[in-house]
């Protein structure tokens, strides 16, 4: 069976990024640089396109580059047991950032209400309670 292969500017296209994201992965170490044969172009395959697949996913699940370099390297499904430790880490890094998320979007909600509800037309409830905060 013969194997399809694709420019950098096709890769690029199917993978859905542009050209100067796979020449970053590529000095990255996340995806390899084909052969360049002399005066010939690179060519790049279906495997390529999948693993900047991966890679973009990754990100999208709040991977950084260094843990989806960590999960690339593990071989093929076999060390699902590390996989599932990075991606745990990552999970609970998640939750702590959720929380802390829910707890400023009820102190601010509070400074929006308590302002609401101001009469006083010199004292900003917002602004007095930054004011708090940074001295």
């Amino acid at each position: 069976m013969i194997q399809k292969s694709f420019t950098i500017g096709a890769v690029a296209k199917k993978a859905g990024v542009n050209v100067e994201t796979i020449r970053f992965y590529q000095r990255r170490g996340l995806l390899m640089e084909p052969f360049k044969p002399f005066k010939g172009i690179r060519h790049y395959t279906e495997q390529d396109v999948q693993r900047i697949l991966f890679i973009k996913q990754g990100q999208k699940l709040g991977f950084s580059l260094d843990e989806i370099s960590e999960l690339l390297s593990l071989d093929e499904g076999r060390h699902c047991r590390e996989a599932k430790e990075i991606a745990l880490k990552k999970l609970i890094l998640i939750r702590e950032r959720i929380e802390g998320l829910r707890t400023m979007e009820t102190a601010l909600s509070n400074l929006v209400e308590s302002c609401a509800s101001n009469t006083d037309s010199v004292s900003c409830p917002i602004i007095h309670a930054l004011l708090i905060t940074s001295a």
